[in-house]
């Protein structure tokens, strides 16, 4: 299993409605591709020295083979909408994981 991982810190003055629009839009959206099994939403802890508040969504995928693919079939269009709306105060980076066992 591959666990593509998305980091993302948004400034505290859209916070609320980047909240609104990952919950209600963004996540769903990404699952219809159809290249992901499952995602889940989770709050970083630390305080960033830079201010605002960080997430990380993990959504699961069978192989990198499915992950390329949505790289390249659904991705760019994805990103630009979460950059036409929420711009410089959002910082996102991406992180590929691969889950070798769970206890």
């Amino acid at each position: 299993m591959i666990i593509y991982n998305v980091t993302i810190n948004i400034h505290e003055s859209v916070h609320e409605q980047w909240m609104q629009w990952m919950q209600e839009k963004h996540i769903q959206d990404v699952l219809n591709t159809g290249k992901f099994t499952s995602a889940r939403l989770v709050k970083v802890l630390i305080e960033e020295e830079m201010g605002g508040v960080t997430y990380s969504i993990q959504y699961t995928t069978d192989s990198k083979e499915t992950l390329e693919r949505y790289y390249q079939e659904d991705a760019p269009r994805l990103r630009e909408e979460g950059l036409r709306l929420f711009g410089d105060k959002m910082l996102a980076f991406r992180t590929e994981l691969e889950l070798i066992s769970e206890y």
